[in-house]
């Protein structure tokens, strides 16, 4: 097994890769709360969506770790589960089975491109500073959500919005989780949001606000059946050929994209993986996580995608392969506390949603702001994606006013004939769905 992860190539060994597997999964172990949470208001079981979800991020990372041999943990993607839920099934009003469907046949696609090449030659015809501002605005569409399940910000009908009672003891437990997350993570503590929901989750117990358990049953128990999400995926895939489900396949196909291509590069030059600026086994990187979102869609979550957490465990010394087999091997035990999820109420949650916003923004630096051409479409696709509630409306409405505005500055030669399809296709969806 040395020999199989190159121990002695990258100057390892197996006590300091568990180390980094079981940092990893500490620094990522919110999704296994959140992503449930997130898809119950889809209508899915939330049971059945937590045993999902560990399935899918032990399966996906035993492959990374297996086959590409990199240090890199999957699992369900945020933001991809917030346009699954909020954007596809309460936007659109299409039944979660047929965006399960729709999560289904992007990762077929996506597995499809990265075989044939294909997917490094979309990748690059979309300009950087149009990946930045997705990265970016699914941010803030995050944080947003995470405000509302918070209760800090409220309907209002005299300002569309307003701040919520700050006083009420649910908003203050979210409040308070929040500040003890921002702590733990300016202090460095690498597994600062999962460490910052169990102190929250304890301290809404004391206060009454979250349920408190009164056994063992109610911390460990048998793993939820995952029948009312298994296998949906198949049955609803003679519903996806509308114009409605192509905008929603291509913003998952996009977002998985652009995700897992950073993740990647981020994590190998950290481990230092990286060669001549080029990333090793990259085929089998991406075709690992494209996989990722077909069991996880079979399974029954949104699309699966590499983790930028995976982060925390290279720090840890984490340089191989066998990382993310430990990380995988720590999904798989998480199967049995689902129990937890019962304590685990969205102002535990809330906080995650907040700081993962705060963390995915920073991309906002890497946009050429000075230069108007670009930052009129960079700013519309970041400010739609929470005003319209849709991230798919975001990305649509920057990817229409990107040529507009370059072939105004004379820039039409810049433009990746790729872009001038995806317009059309854009404009095409306003137009129907009006």
């Amino acid at each position: 097994m040395k020999n199989y992860f190159q121990f002695a190539e990258l100057k390892t060994n197996f006590r300091t890769e568990i180390i980094a597997g079981v940092t990893t999964f500490l620094a990522m172990a919110y999704i296994l709360f959140v992503n449930p949470t997130v898809l119950e208001g889809a209508g899915m079981d939330k049971g059945a969506v937590f045993t999902a979800t560990a399935l899918a991020a032990a399966l996906g990372t035993m492959v990374m770790g297996v086959i590409a041999k990199y240090p890199v943990a999957l699992a369900p993607g945020m933001g991809l589960n917030a346009f699954f839920t909020y954007t596809v099934v309460l936007g659109y009003g299409i039944a979660w089975e047929t965006a399960l469907a729709g999560v289904l046949v992007s990762g077929l696609i996506l597995v499809l491109l990265t075989l044939t090449g294909i997917r490094e030659i979309i990748i690059n015809a979309i300009p950087a500073n149009l990946k930045n501002a997705v990265g970016a605005g699914i941010g803030l569409f995050i944080a947003f959500i995470g405000l509302i399940n918070a209760g800090i910000v409220v309907p209002s009908e005299a300002t569309t919005v307003a701040i919520g009672d700050i006083l009420s003891g649910p908003v203050l437990l979210a409040i308070f989780g929040l500040i003890v997350t921002v702590i733990l993570l300016t202090r460095g503590v690498k597994a600062g949001v999962f460490y910052g929901m169990i102190i929250t989750a304890v301290v809404g117990m004391i206060f009454n606000q979250v349920p408190v358990p009164t056994g063992l049953s109610d911390i460990v128990g048998s793993v939820p059946s995952i029948e009312p999400t298994f296998g949906k995926a198949f049955l609803h895939l003679g519903d996806i050929f509308t114009l409605d489900m192509l905008v929603v396949i291509l913003t998952f196909m996009f977002v998985d994209f652009f995700d897992t291509a950073g993740t990647l590069v981020a994590v190998a030059s950290q481990a230092g993986i990286m060669k001549d600026g080029k990333l090793p086994r990259a085929g089998r990187a991406l075709a690992s996580d494209s996989s990722g979102t077909v069991i996880g869609a079979i399974l029954g979550t949104s699309s699966t995608t590499s983790y930028v957490e995976s982060s925390a465990g290279v720090g840890a010394g984490g340089r191989s392969g066998f990382t993310a087999v430990v990380t995988s091997i720590c999904f798989l035990l998480a199967l049995f506390f689902s129990p937890l999820l019962a304590i685990v109420t969205n102002q535990v949650t809330a906080p995650a949603l907040i700081i993962v916003g705060v963390l995915m923004a920073v991309q906002l630096k890497f946009i050429e702001w000075d230069k108007f051409e670009v930052a009129v479409p960079a700013f519309f696709t970041i400010l739609m994606m929470p005003l319209t509630y849709s991230i798919a409306t975001g990305i649509a409405i920057g990817f229409i006013f990107y040529p507009i505005s370059m072939i105004t500055k004379g820039r039409a030669k810049e433009i990746h004939p790729i872009m001038y399809v995806l317009f059309a296709i854009f404009v095409l969806y306003f137009i129907f769905l009006n």
